[in-house]
This record gives structure tokens, C-alpha cells and sequence, in this order.
């Protein structure tokens, strides 16, 4: 039996794929050229989308609002999972108080700061509010898109602050901006009860965030799945309910994706290694899909008369609210100059103020569309700034780490089923014992064995003669119960 179809419907479904896989391929160029150009690749990816928009060379008109709040939310959530599984919970401590004064006061203080700033521009007081509002948090894919790509290794506390503020900063900022927003639009002021659902929301997004996180660990230890395929579709679930139910509960579901990954990320389960693998591959396919999406609702033609405002507010932000009010948060916490200077100038900013721009515009705010299309302008002054200097900072403060540099290769084992030992890599320095011995006179313990070892470009394949140099990668593997003599002998384990 022949089935009728209309014939133009595969080829409009041709027409999208071929829009959604050209974007994508040229996402990806532009982020290749990021590193050579000095530009953080978020920003080229939204100048991707603008260049594919009604007004550019694709012509793809799209102006739906609503649509790219959902997609765009989705892409934070998959990114702020795969943010929280790289997060080291045992080093956490060092910096989750001032990260989260940062969060919380420093949002606040930063949007109260930049409405009066811009109040002094000549805007009104709503709108001064609501932008200041908009642009005080700093972006989780912004952080993790320039500290990874990079390969700049920061002080561990000092990057430790800037990934979880980040990570924990969105709640205030959606708050506020959905209580000015609705303000705005009513012509009344914030209700008294917005500054009870702060704590409450943080309360609630926590609280389901470790109970979602313990859960999921317990779930990927104890479930025995056949496929891979099945391990990174059971994680996703877990990404999504992490954020749909505290958000029913009246609770912050970006915090609690944050927390629930890292609990499961510093758990010990079968195809760990291919679920990081994939999260990282989703989390920069969200990044590429939501800014090129993003580039996507700006039009140029709106952009130019907003340009001179846009450079001077991403400027003081940039230059004055956001590094004024870090000083003034981690006051406290006795950071040292270096390290304060460092974290009150690298604010970067990203999709979450695009994104929370689109707020005013669904809420039909009287000029939303101009406030959306300011709020682009000072997006990219806070990504160009800060982002394009990270790494001269770091080094002109001293604040580059002395870790080993990460390894140009990994080899790992990566099963389905729990297997009785694991591979693990060492870094090889000068001061270790086993630094310039052969093979053969190192005493492994148990039935630890040398696999392999990466020195430079080469793999070297372990010999008894082979001698053990500094700055080699060395992968062993071992027993749980052997990791203890191996960190006397090699010292800390390399993270990968």
C-alpha cells in the first residue's frame, strides 16, 4: 500500500536541517577561531546567528521571543550540569562562602549599583532598575567557555569563586528581574513577598539538589544498564528533573541542577567516564545552539541606535559597578589584592542577560525591544573586556597555578559494568622519587602495572629499562586499596 505525502514536506525539512547544519558548522569554525583571534567563542557564535538572521546573509527570520527563553533555558540547564559534574567537592569549601556572597549580595548590590548609574544617564528609574537587574549576574557558559578553552589553570580558589558564583548566581538574578519586570508592567512596586522567596527558592533549589544528587549516584552505582546509550539518556532525565521540580516546588531549579551534579559528579559509578565525555558535548552543542538562537532575534538596524548608550553602560559595568561591589563582597573573606582585583574585573557576561532581556519583552513592557537589543550591547563589552584579558591577567597578577599542564591524551577505561580496578595518571615531577628511575626499580604494590606513558607528542610503551622522565604522563593501572602507596610514590592523581 503506497502512502501519499505531500512532496514539499521533505523538502522544507530538508530546507531546516540544511539552516540548522549550516549554523552549527559555522559555529564551530568561529569557535575554532576563537582561540587564534583572542575572542571569547560565545561572542562569535552570536555574531554567527546574527550573520544567518533576517537582516544578514542567511536571511532566517525569527523573532520568537518565547520560544528562545525555553531553548535557551534548556541549554543552561545542560551546560550548569556539566559545569557541576567538573566540580571538585573536596576543594569546594575553600570557596563556597565568599561565592556565595557573591551571588546573592553581590547581585543585588551590583543591580542597585549600575540602576543608579544608569538613573544618571538620563533614564528613568524603571528602567534604570530593571536593566541593572538584567545584567548583574555573570554567565555559568561564559566562565567555563574562557577558563576551558584557555587551558589557563588559575589558583584553585581563585577559579573555584569565579565557576561557582557563576553557577550560583542565576537565581537572584531571575528573581529580581521577574519582580522589577512585573513591577514595570503594573506600575506598582516589588511586592513585599519577593524578599521571602529569595531564601525560600534557595532553600528549596538546595534541598532537591542534594536529594535529586544522592539519588542519582545511587541510581548510576546500583542500576546495571547494557548499553552506554542508556547511562547518558538516565543522566539526562536526572538534568531535567533537577530542574522541573524544585521549579514546581517554588524552589530554584538552576541551583538545584548545579548541586545535584556535582554530588553525582564526585561519585564513583560504572561509564563515568563516557558520561562526562557526553555532558561535555551536549553542554557545548547547547552553548553553540542557544547564542547562535540569541543572534538570531538581534537585528543590527535596531543595534546602531542603541551603540553609544550600549559601549557606555558595558563599560561602567565593567569598569565600575561589578569591581566596586566584588571589593566591597570579599572584604570579609581577606582575599588578597591579586585575587580580588582578578575576580572584580573577569565578570563575564553572556546568554543569562540575553536571555532574561527577553522577560520585558513577553511581559510587553513599553520599550522592551530597546532594552533587549542595550542589554546586547553591554553583553558584549562585558565579554570583550574581561574575556579577552583573562589570561594576560592571570599571569600579570600571579595567579596562574603551578599544576602540571593537562595531558594531550587520556586513556581510560570506560565499561557499562563495575570492573575491579581503574586507570589512573600521574603527573611526573622533579621532586618525586620515581623521577629519573627505570621502571624496573619502582616497587608497584599489589598488582598496580605500568600501562602506558605520554611524554610530549609520543607514547612510550613501559619497559623495565624505561626511565621514568620529568614532565611525563604515567597511566597505571591499579586497585583501590594500591592509590594510597602510588600517591607516596607519584604523588596527587591528574584530573582529567
Amino acid at each position: 500500500m503506497l502512502v501519499s505525502m505531500d512532496p514539499v514536506e521533505p523538502t522544507a525539512s530538508a530546507w531546516l536541517f540544511l539552516a540548522i547544519g549550516a549554523l552549527l558548522l559555522l559555529g564551530v569554525l568561529f569557535g575554532r577561531m576563537s582561540g587564534r583571534l583572542g575572542v571569547p567563542a560565545f561572542l562569535l557564535f552570536l555574531g554567527a546567528g546574527m550573520l544567518a538572521g533576517s537582516e544578514g546573509l542567511g536571511g532566517i527570520a525569527f523573532d520568537d521571543y518565547r520560544l528562545a527563553f525555553r531553548l535557551g533555558t534548556l541549554a543552561l540547564v545542560l551546560i550548569l550540569f556539566d559545569g557541576g559534574l567538573n566540580t571538585p567537592l573536596p576543594e569546594v569549601r575553600r570557596a563556597w562562602a565568599p561565592a556565595t556572597v557573591l551571588a546573592t549580595v553581590g547581585v543585588l548590590g551590583t543591580a542597585g549599583l549600575m540602576g543608579l548609574l544608569v538613573r544618571l544617564l538620563g533614564f528613568s528609574w524603571s528602567q534604570s532598575l530593571l536593566l541593572g537587574a538584567v545584567v548583574a549576574s555573570t554567565d555559568a557558559a561564559a566562565v567555563f567557555s574562557v577558563l576551558r578553552s584557555s587551558g589557563l589553570q588559575l589558583r584553585r580558589r581563585v577559579g573555584l569563586t569565579l565557576e561557582l558564583e557563576s553557577g550560583l548566581n542565576d537565581p537572584m538574578a531571575i528573581l529580581l528581574t521577574l519582580a522589577l519586570t512585573a513591577a514595570v508592567a503594573s506600575g506598582g512596586g516589588i511586592e513585599g513577598s519577593w524578599f521571602f522567596q529569595v531564601p525560600l527558592q534557595l532553600a528549596v533549589g538546595g534541598a532537591f539538589g542534594v536529594g535529586i544528587g544522592l539519588a542519582g549516584r545511587t541510581l548510576l552505582r546500583r542500576l546495571t544498564l547494557n548499553a552506554g546509550g542508556l547511562y547518558a539518556a538516565l543522566s539526562m532525565a536526572l538534568a531535567l528533573l533537577a530542574f522541573a521540580l524544585p521549579t514546581l516546588f517554588w524552589g530554584s531549579g538552576f541551583l538545584a541542577v548545579y548541586v545535584a551534579a556535582a554530588l553525582i559528579g564526585n561519585s564513583r559509578f560504572p561509564y563515568r567516564g563516557g558520561l562526562l565525555h557526553f555532558h561535555d558535548s551536549i553542554a557545548w552543542l547547547a552553548q553553540i545552539g542557544m547564542f547562535l538562537l540569541l543572534g538570531l532575534l538581534v537585528f543590527p538596524s535596531q543595534l546602531v541606535p542603541q551603540a553609544g548608550r550600549g559601549l557606555v553602560l558595558g563599560l561602567v559595568l565593567a569598569l565600575v559597578a561589578r569591581p566596586l561591589v566584588v571589593a566591597l563582597c570579599l572584604l570579609p573573606f581577606r582575599y588578597p589584592w591579586r585575587e580580588s582585583l582578578f575576580l572584580s574585573l573577569v565578570g563575564l557576561r553572556g546568554a543569562v542577560p540575553i536571555v532574561l532581556a527577553t522577560f520585558p519583552v513577553m511581559a510587553g513592557v513599553p520599550g522592551a525591544e530597546n532594552l533587549f537589543h542595550l542589554v546586547f550591547f553591554v553583553v558584549v563589552v562585558n565579554a570583550l573586556v574581561p574575556g579577552t584579558a583573562v589570561a594576560w591577567l592571570a599571569r600579570r597578577l600571579r595567579l596562574v597555578s603551578d599544576r602540571p599542564p593537562p595531558p594531550k591524551a587520556v586513556l581510560e577505561i570506560t565499561s557499562t559494568q563495575w570492573l575491579d580496578g581503574e586507570v589512573v595518571s600521574y603527573f611526573i615531577r622533579p621532586e618525586l622519587p620515581v623521577c629519573g628511575v627505570p621502571l624496573a626499580d619502582v616497587p608497584l604494590p599489589g598488582t598496580a602495572r605500568v600501562m602506558l606513558i605520554l611524554r610530549g607528542n609520543e607514547l612510550v610503551a613501559p619497559r623495565g629499562d624505561t626511565v621514568l622522565e620529568e614532565g611525563d604522563h604515567v597511566y597505571l593501572f591499579c586497585k583501590p586499596e594500591d592509590e594510597a602507596w602510588l600517591h607516596l610514590a607519584f604523588g596527587r592523581q591528574e584530573e582529567h
